[in-house]
């Protein structure tokens, strides 16, 4: 990575985490501590406002506002990537947004960066049914609204069984989306592959607030996915 890259990369991080320390800035841009020193003496030499106490760490002045974003092409591509992939692999809602957002990123583009990208880099949608579309749909505004569902759900072994779940996230595995969730009539975490859902309805009322039933829980309680 170039010397101004790196520059960019620490002022962005002070912004984004101050107060932080140069061990932790080191350990981020995973450089030397004395590393950390002489970049921040390249900035306050450039003019970016950096303070820092003792035992505190480095802030940047409450007024600085970092200047707009020169990306490279490989950035674009990345960036563009990651959004075509929402727009073909998540729900309407998501993918409105992602539309939105590449025709932002668009109008500011230099023609020849935009014309670049856009014959190279695909997420064509041959990976999601419509009825997942729609599946996705519902546990992502569940998700977000803190409901529950009820789901109809069909098992590895051609069953089919009733489930009230909590949804707490959508993962994806490369060819299918599963809903990390609780599972009140298993009284325990599981995953619910989103192309088994036959039926989903959101229930009515937010889900009871319970501390140990969230995201963090069901990351540390699964270790690999293991699908009803």
């Amino acid at each position: 990575m170039r010397k101004a890259d790196k520059l960019f990369q620490l002022t962005n991080l002070i912004r984004v985490k101050q107060p932080i320390t140069a061990s932790q800035i080191a350990t981020e841009l995973e450089v030397s501590v004395r590393t950390v020193y002489r970049y921040i003496d390249d900035l306050s030499v450039s003019g970016i406002p950096i303070y820092g106490t003792a035992g505190v760490g480095y802030r940047l002045h409450e007024d600085y506002e970092l200047p707009p974003l020169n990306l490279t092409d490989k950035e674009v591509d990345v960036l563009m990537l990651g959004i075509k992939m929402v727009s073909t692999w998540t729900g309407d809602v998501l993918s409105d947004s992602a539309q939105s957002l590449a025709n932002k990123i668009e109008a500011v583009l230099p023609k020849h960066v935009r014309d670049e990208y856009s014959s190279k880099v695909y997420a064509p949608d041959l990976l999601i049914r419509r009825n997942e579309r729609d599946i996705w749909e519902m546990c992502y505004k569940a998700i977000k609204g803190e409901h529950c569902l009820s789901i109809s759900y069909q098992t590895p072994d051609g069953n089919k069984t009733e489930r009230k779940i909590r949804p707490l996230g959508l993962f994806y595995w490369g060819g299918k989306w599963t809903v990390g969730s609780w599972c009140f009539l298993r009284k325990d975490f599981r995953d619910f592959r989103l192309d088994r859902i036959e039926t989903i309805k959101i229930c009515k009322n937010t889900c009871i607030e319970n501390q140990g039933i969230n995201l963090q829980s069901y990351l540390a309680a699964i270790e690999k996915p293991s699908c009803n």
